[in-house]
This record gives structure tokens, C-alpha cells and sequence, in this order.
């Protein structure tokens, strides 16, 4: 009688799987475009991007971010906040392309949410199906997860590169080993040179932009036949991505500073690209660095001080955080003014550090998600507030 029963709990669920497998499917193909967004940095911004230019090209587009804030760009660009009642899992794309494919969209423009390998996989292979796949690029980041080398870390983004299908990528450096992936999946490769996107172009932009980013959702765009005037001028109306990268005035008494917001780019490599690129805009103010870290990212935090007293050598430092490396191990034989405060500091107290300084580019970078975004909100009604 028991056995009974559960064979037949058995089959009820298998027959329950079958169909949940047949549902997926059948909303997949409601979506005849689907692009899905991978890579260390830039994700979010690009799938922006990608969606806000296909809107302009007059195709019904959705996209789907899951970076610093998760959201929802509907069809009319609007942002739609995601709501989670637990913590993010990869499940979370199925629900969402059941609930897109009702909309009778032509284009979905989708963030990738896993970061172990066989996630990534899984993403791809069994719940997006991409026609079209963007890397953005290839960094040390997630190297837990991903493994500790670079060839690790591009064969682990590489797994949603899909079969018979195009990728995109701006990666020059491991280009080699996600053509080995897309080769033997029967995919073609595409290189989205920066060089398409004029500098002039970037500086229309609102907020800081990155060419390599905006390259990238153009080469989408001239696969799917938008000619770049439509493209790009649909990018330009694109809403930025909570953690995107500005630049904002702070005028305190008698003294003026700018805040730049590279918090969202946590990776050395990227994060120093991000300063040169600022230090080129304003190129006679002294650098401070304000680093918030993350107790559980104590690898990265020892990192983003090395690329700071190596690269930009600023004349202040100020961390927030607890446990913090030493920094006599870092010092690199020049003067500097430096700030500690713990993870128990309020943004005020941070603020206030600010205020004392005179003339100077306030670098925020590490952490974003919390307490970061906290900062940066407080620091724009600043400068709305005066």
C-alpha cells in the first residue's frame, strides 16, 4: 500500500516536471529574440542599453537587470522594481519569461543571474535559449566561484554562449578561449570595437558612460538592421541602472569637490579604467579615495588598496570598515591623509569627512549593495538641498 502510494507521488511529480519542461518551451518560443547578458562588468548597463535601442528600432522589448537593484524595463522603458520575499535564485528567470512571453514581445533583453559555472549552464542552456549572447568582458571577480585564473573565469562565462546562435563580446585579451567555446557550438563570434562609438558621442550622455558598454548594445543593434542614428539615440533616453557610474558637483563652504560613484565596479581592473577616465575630465583636482568595503570580500578590499596606493596614489584615503588590512603594507613610500571608520559610522559621519576637504575628486569605491546605496542617495538630496 505504502509503495503503492509512492510510486504513484512518483509519477505525479515526473508528470508535473514533464510539463513544466513543455510550458517553458512553449513561452521561449513566444519570444523570437532572446539576448542574454553575461561577463564581469557592465551587465546591467548593457542590457539597458541593448533594450532601450531596440525600443527605438521599434521592437516590443523587455529587459531584465539583477545588479545593484534588480528591475524590470518594460516595454515603454519604464523601470519595474523586482520585489523578493527571499534571497535571489537563477528559478527566478523561469517565472519571469512564463509572465514576458504573455506581453507579445519581439525582444527580450535578459542580465544572466548565476555565478557558479553549471548555474551559468543551466541559465542558458535550459531556461533562456538565447539567439544572441553578450559577454562583456573577462575580469578576476567571483573567483570562488568561478575559479582562480582568467582562462577559468572565460570558459565559466562562456557557458552561456548558446549553440547555432551569435556572440558578442568586447573581450579582446581571452577572446581566444570563448571563440574555442562558440566554435564548437556552432556559433558565430562578433568583436564590438569601442572604436564605433565616437568620444564625442559619450560625453551626450547623462551620466558616465563606458564606449565599450555602448559598442556592445550597437553591434546588437546592427545585427537586428537598426541603423545607428535610431540606435543610439534610443541608448541616450536610456534610464541608468541605480549603481551607474556619475559624477556629481558637492559644493561645501568655500571649496568644490566632486563625488564619482564607482562603487558598482568592484574589481581592480575596472575600477581603475573608471579613474582614468575621470582624472581625464577633471584633471587638476587631488584624488581622495573613499573605499567602503565588505567583510565577507576581504580578498577584494586587499586588492582595491593595492591598485590605490600602486596606481592612483591619492593624497587621502578614507575606509569604512572593520578588520581592515594593514596599511602599513601598502604605504608604497608617499604621504597621504587617512580616515577609518566601522561599519557602525552613519553616512553622516562620512559626509562630514567630506565637507573638511578642499578641491578634490572623492573617489567612492568597493561596495554598493546597502549601505553604499544609502550614501549615494543622502549625497545627490545634498546636492539637491545645497
Amino acid at each position: 500500500m505504502v509503495i503503492g502510494t509512492l510510486i504513484i507521488l512518483l509519477l505525479i511529480m515526473v508528470l508535473f516536471g514533464i510539463w513544466e519542461v513543455y510550458q517553458h518551451h512553449r513561452s521561449i518560443s513566444n519570444i523570437p529574440i532572446r539576448i542574454h547578458i553575461n561577463g564581469a562588468r557592465g551587465k546591467s548597463s548593457v542590457t539597458r542599453l541593448i533594450s532601450a535601442g531596440l525600443r527605438a528600432g521599434g521592437f516590443r522589448t523587455i529587459g531584465k537587470t539583477t545588479g545593484s537593484a534588480p528591475r524590470v524595463i518594460d516595454i515603454d522603458g519604464k523601470d519595474r522594481i523586482i520585489h523578493r520575499l527571499r534571497s535571489a535564485s537563477i528559478g527566478e528567470q523561469i517565472k519571469s519569461i512564463r509572465s514576458f512571453s504573455k506581453k507579445k514581445i519581439d525582444a527580450l533583453v535578459i542580465e544572466c543571474m548565476a555565478v557558479l559555472p553549471q548555474y551559468q549552464w543551466i541559465a542558458e542552456h535550459k531556461m533562456v535559449k538565447s539567439t544572441i549572447s553578450v559577454i562583456t568582458n573577462v575580469r578576476p571577480d567571483h573567483i570562488d566561484e568561478m575559479g582562480p585564473t582568467m582562462e577559468d573565469i572565460a570558459n565559466s562565462l562562456g557557458n552561456t554562449i548558446p549553440f547555432n546562435g551569435t556572440l558578442i563580446t568586447a573581450e579582446r585579451d581571452m577572446l581566444h578561449t570563448l571563440s574555442k567555446v562558440a566554435e564548437s557550438r556552432d556559433t558565430d563570434v562578433q568583436i564590438a570595437s569601442p572604436e564605433i562609438v565616437t568620444e564625442e558621442f559619450m560625453y551626450k550622455f547623462p551620466y558616465v558612460e563606458h564606449r565599450e558598454n555602448v559598442a556592445l548594445a550597437l553591434k546588437v543593434c546592427r545585427l537586428l538592421k537598426i541603423d545607428d542614428k535610431t540606435a543610439l539615440k534610443g541608448m541616450l533616453n536610456a534610464q541608468p541602472d541605480p549603481g551607474a557610474l556619475f559624477i556629481q558637483e558637492l559644493k561645501f563652504t568655500g571649496s568644490e569637490n566632486y563625488f564619482v560613484n564607482a562603487f558598482a565596479a568592484n574589481d581592480p581592473q575596472s575600477t581603475h579604467t573608471i579613474w582614468e577616465s575621470v582624472s581625464k575630465r577633471l584633471p587638476n583636482y587631488p584624488a581622495c579615495v573613499f573605499l567602503n568595503t565588505r567583510d565577507d570580500r576581504r580578498s577584494r578590499t586587499e586588492q582595491l588598496l593595492e591598485m590605490t596606493f600602486q596606481k592612483i596614489k591619492p593624497s587621502k584615503i578614507i575606509i569604512r570598515g572593520d578588520n581592515i588590512p594593514d596599511i602599513n603594507n601598502y604605504k608604497n613610500g608617499f604621504d597621504f591623509d587617512l580616515s577609518i571608520f566601522p561599519n557602525s559610522a552613519d553616512t553622516e559621519q562620512i559626509i562630514s569627512d567630506f565637507e573638511s576637504m578642499n578641491n578634490h575628486i572623492i573617489f567612492g569605491i568597493g561596495n554598493m549593495v546597502g549601505w553604499g546605496e544609502q550614501l549615494v542617495k543622502e549625497l545627490r538630496e545634498y546636492k539637491n538641498n545645497g
